[in-house]
């Protein structure tokens, strides 16, 4: 009998990654990488704290969301079945995904339907989880990306960084170098005086983006929201190509993840001001693009909505767990994550870095390789993470009870370490005759120890804990052994 909440695929890029401890150290090396994070979320921080303060109802509009989330996790299937109805009904074609492969074919051929060998993309998490341009470029359909982070990391031939600015870990000079030894490669070459200057490095994106729009006949989507009583689907983006990409070309793909759903049309309005505030910091996002299947004579006149689980299901079974699928991406919590800060998203090993990754990852593709078994551990516990989520997911509580289920992974069924001293000292303390003996133990090898004042490192289990510590050698003599010799302390 096959699972009937199967994980996600672990595409080929991650596959056999180091664990986190072994890639962070690497980035820990990168000085320039370390400062232009500094940089850049130390900005982003500072701005959304500057407009979450203008909103006195913000803690009332969190816990909106957080509920509204809880509302479409509980009834999923209900709002999927009314999703997909009121889409057809607008004419759109739905088309359902099990896991990354069986999204990318459905992708494939209905790019091969149109016969064309290259398509434009709008920003998308959910294509990027499932590895849809590598996907097309084996099958030689040249995958554009539009947005100008997404496309630095694209001509880089780099993976992306951070989940709203990819390529967070990007100077200006490095950028300046990508465009003007790429650009020529795939398209319009940036002008031959383009400086570093942003708004140079910005005209030399949209000139060669332009003619990309100007003649793509296809373009693929992902949407922040799809709702369900109206079957609209709806993108945020700040830089305009995403409206280009989904008003220019003949067909619309968008690949959704199944948990975008909202109830009502209504419920838009406090993701409205949760999503812009919490990502980029601006009290609204510049370009907000809406569809609801294809309309005569204008915009796409194929509309295609392919729903992807891709382990989405293996995670809302955890009652627990599934609080990771509020998710609305906006990486408010890895900009203020100090683990992130240092590390970059590299080291998480997935396209979902920083806090939300640590517990997002693990549980859409389970933790049987070694960079998936050390994520829950790639933080601090310090709580700023949850601190500010605008759907309020508990983030350090999913840490602890991914460490528990790696660590009790590990046991194979033995009793825990824990378990076994809590046992040792249960009898310790179960008769004072056993204390007395275990007090007398340890005096003796104290004063075997000498003058030492610190045993160092301490073989098998405890060897990491004691690695990182000083453990003291225990008293020369207890309290009992004190009272005696020194008569109650009268001598």
């Amino acid at each position: 009998m096959s699972n009937p909440n199967p994980l996600g695929t672990t595409t080929a890029t991650f596959v056999g990654m180091p664990k986190f401890p072994t890639m962070a150290k690497d980035a820990l090396a990168n000085t320039r990488q370390r400062r232009n994070l500094l940089h850049a979320t130390h900005t982003i921080r500072a701005k959304r704290a500057a407009v979450v303060d203008e909103v006195p109802e913000w803690q009332d509009l969190r816990r909106n969301g957080a509920d509204t989330k809880d509302e479409v996790l509980a009834n999923l299937e209900q709002y999927l079945v009314q999703l997909e109805q009121k889409l057809t009904e607008q004419g759109a074609t739905v088309h359902w995904a099990r896991d990354a492969e069986e999204a990318n074919r459905i992708v494939l051929d209905l790019v091969k339907a149109q016969g064309v060998d290259e398509v434009v993309k709008v920003k998308s998490m959910a294509t990027q989880e499932i590895e849809l341009n590598e996907a097309l470029e084996a099958a030689g359909i040249h995958a554009w990306e539009t947005d100008l982070a997404e496309l630095i990391v694209q001509l880089g031939d780099d993976r992306s960084s951070h989940i709203l600015v990819p390529a967070i870990h990007r100077g200006r000079a490095e950028i300046r170098e990508i465009f003007r030894t790429r650009m020529g490669q795939v398209g319009r070459p940036a002008p031959d005086n383009m400086t570093d200057e942003p708004r140079e490095l910005a005209e030399a994106a949209r000139l060669h983006l332009r003619e990309k729009f100007l003649r793509a006949k296809v373009a693929i989507s992902g949407a922040n929201f799809a709702v369900a009583d109206t079957g609209t689907l709806v993108v945020l983006e700040s830089e305009g190509n995403g409206r280009m990409c989904l008003t220019l070309p003949e067909t619309l793909i968008s690949v959704v993840g199944i948990e975008k759903v909202l109830p009502k049309w209504e419920d838009l309005g406090t993701f409205m001001q949760l999503l812009p505030r919490s990502s980029t910091g601006e009290r609204m996002n510049p370009y907000t693009t809406m569809w609801t299947g294809p309309a005569a004579d204008d915009g796409p006149q194929n509309v295609h909505v392919v729903l992807v689980d891709n382990g989405r299901t293996h995670v809302l079974a955890d009652p627990v767990g599934r609080q990771a699928l509020r998710c609305i991406r906006c990486s408010a919590c890895l900009n203020v994550c100090p683990v992130y800060e240092r590390a970059g998203g590299h080291a998480y090993g997935s396209v979902y870095p920083g806090p939300i990754g640590a517990v997002l990852t693990p549980q859409l593709r389970g933790t049987s390789s070694a960079i998936d078994q050390s994520l829950p551990y790639a933080s601090s516990l310090c709580g700023a993470c949850y601190e500010v989520c605008p759907v309020r997911i508990d983030i350090p509580t999913l840490l602890v009870k991914l460490r528990t289920q790696v660590v009790d992974e590990h046991r194979d069924g033995r009793p825990s370490v824990e378990a076994r001293a809590m046992k040792a000292a249960a009898w310790m303390f179960s008769d004072s005759s056993h204390l007395t003996k275990a007090q007398k133990a340890a005096t003796l090898g104290s004063k075997l120890l000498g003058k030492r004042t610190a045993l160092g490192a301490i073989p098998g289990p405890a060897a990491a804990w004691s690695g990182a510590r000083d453990v003291p050698v225990p008293p020369k003599e207890t309290f009992r052994q004190w009272w005696d010799r020194t008569n109650g302390g009268n001598e």
